[in-house]
């Protein structure tokens, strides 16, 4: 997730910037993709519609609906303020400061992502087998998603002027008024971006929460469709988690505002001196040790530790080499097609303004708050009516990813075109290039930092997809997901620790190239 860097004194600019009316193709492209975020949605409302508004009431008023919106707005209004803090301050100790071993530090907390969150919880289900509730869905989603403020925010501060901060040093301030006065306010969209970023997730995790026998909205639907099978109870829990969704939504566009942080000039070339931590350092050191135990050392060590316990006889070498190439075909391609769709989706919503504009960005999201398995039947639904020869095919799979993910790629590339200063496009227009042309000259190569960075994330997700992929998979689909929730759900771990393994080992390079991308600054 790239944040729009800073080069030059940030002072922010609240008058808007000039539109301009996107060309038939983006249009065309951003209709079809609203249309299709429509049908999950389509398929909550028609559920609640064919029970008749009566039975709808009742479902809706239950006291077990009290319970799990208790516990889902809970488990938000915990998880992301505790993600910003913890993303924020490693983020201002490992850039900003004389912490030792910066180099070490800064990939080190990037690597979360590289363990899926059912696969936290896995590993600290065998270190506490009595880890339960709201705290340990605390517990497992701060571990899991700080990575997404940390990544942003970290490399906003690495390409912020320092000639801003000197200043205010210069007119008196101390190390604490620069941060919150100048610091602060230029890390608000990457913030906000992460921090969405995670509340959506919070609204759609199955795996995490259902190990560690925490009920969220996302588990009840999951037990309503395949224990139950009560359709009509399910879409009227799918119901109000589209309605948390909008209060999500709601709340970072209020908070984001109209303001842009383009700037034009490639900025200070130097970096901003080191803060000295003096006494403070053996503290800061403990604390992100501490962190990266929690985070990176309990899930590692859990499964080495099932790895030796069950030996050689876990490794079945001919069905890991089957899952793992069919988990890179699948999310290769759904990471390839969701970035290509995210740019005409976020050109709207960086270019134009209005109700409209934030309508088309946010019915993306919308989308990716439901369950996987809801808009997985949404999907079997819609083909079996009306497409037969795609159900259980590849294409309805890949589809199903992208609108679940096009928020991850979503935010990186909104952020990457928002650094692209319009007035550029516009002179490269006005000298005869066509639309087409500046977008690949001039918009695709200042934003392509950020498109690497989606794509990467969406790899990693599709990877480590689960409820979807088990719905909609065709038939001799065996992702490596699928294999270790199979496993781990007969509460063979020993079994299920080799799956573990691989999709770490996978998504580790992927992790680090997202790294790498989201601080490279582009040059103008």
């Amino acid at each position: 997730m790239v944040a729009p860097p800073l080069s030059r004194p940030a002072t922010e600019v609240s008058r808007p910037e000039s539109t301009a009316r996107p060309g038939p193709l983006v249009s065309a492209t951003v209709a079809i993709l609203v249309a299709a975020t429509c049908i999950p949605l389509g398929y909550v409302v028609w559920g609640a519609i064919s029970v008749g508004w009566s039975r709808a009431y009742e479902l809706v008023v239950r006291p077990r609906v009290g319970e799990l919106l208790i516990n889902t707005v809970s488990l938000v209004v915990v998880t992301v303020p505790l993600c910003a803090v913890i993303g924020v301050g490693v983020a201002w100790l490992v850039e900003r400061t004389d912490l030792p071993g910066r180099t070490l530090w800064r990939p080190l907390f990037v690597a979360p992502l590289a363990i899926p969150a059912f696969v936290n919880s896995y590993a600290w289900v065998g270190v506490i087998p009595s880890l339960n509730g709201l705290w340990a869905g605390v517990l497992i989603s701060t571990l899991s998603y700080f990575p997404f403020v940390y990544l942003p925010v970290a490399a906003t501060l690495r390409r912020l002027d320092p000639a801003v901060e000197e200043s205010a040093r210069a007119l008196g301030s101390d190390s604490a008024g620069v941060f919150f006065r100048v610091v602060l306010p230029q890390l608000r969209l990457a913030i906000l971006g992460g921090g969405l970023l995670i509340g959506v997730h919070l609204l759609a995790e199955f795996g995490a929460f259902a190990m560690v026998r925490f009920d969220t909205f996302t588990v009840a639907i999951f037990q309503q469709f395949q224990v139950t099978f009560d359709g009509a109870a399910g879409s009227m829990l799918a119901g109000v988690l589209v309605l948390l969704c909008l209060v999500l939504l709601v709340s970072e566009a209020v908070a984001r505002g109209t303001a842009r942080y383009a700037r034009i000039g490639s900025g200070a070339p130097r970096a901003a001196a080191p803060i000295p931590l003096r006494h403070y350092t053996i503290t800061a050191t403990a604390g992100l040790t501490a962190l990266a135990a929690l985070a990176l050392g309990v899930p590692v060590w859990t499964i080495l530790r099932w790895l030796s316990i069950g030996g050689a006889d876990v490794w079945d070498v001919d069905e890991i080499a089957t899952a793992l190439g069919q988990t890179i075909g699948l999310a290769a391609a759904a990471a390839v097609l969701t970035t290509v769709l995210a740019f005409p989706v976020a050109w709207v919503a960086v270019r134009s303004h209005g109700v409209l504009a934030r309508a088309v960005e946010g019915a993306n999201y919308i989308t990716s708050s439901l369950p996987g398995i809801v808009t997985a039947l949404a999907l079997v639904t819609v083909a079996i009516h009306f497409a037969r020869p795609l159900y259980q095919s590849v294409p309805l799979i890949v589809f199903a990813y992208i609108l679940l993910f096009m928020p991850r790629a979503l935010v990186n590339v909104r952020a990457g075109l928002a650094q692209v200063p319009p007035g550029l496009e516009e002179a490269s227009r006005s000298l005869g290039s066509s639309p087409t042309a500046t977008f690949f000259r001039v918009t695709l190569r200042l934003t392509a930092p950020a498109a690497a960075a989606a794509a990467a994330f969406v790899f990693v997700a599709v990877a480590t997809e689960l409820t979807a992929t088990l719905l909609l998979a065709p038939t001799g689909t065996r992702t490596l997901a699928m294999l270790f929730w199979s496993f781990s759900s007969e509460l063979d771990y020993a079994a299920a620790a080799p799956y573990a393994l691989v999709l770490v080992v996978l998504a580790i390079p992927v992790t680090l190239v997202l790294f790498r991308q989201s601080t490279k600054v582009a040059a103008l």
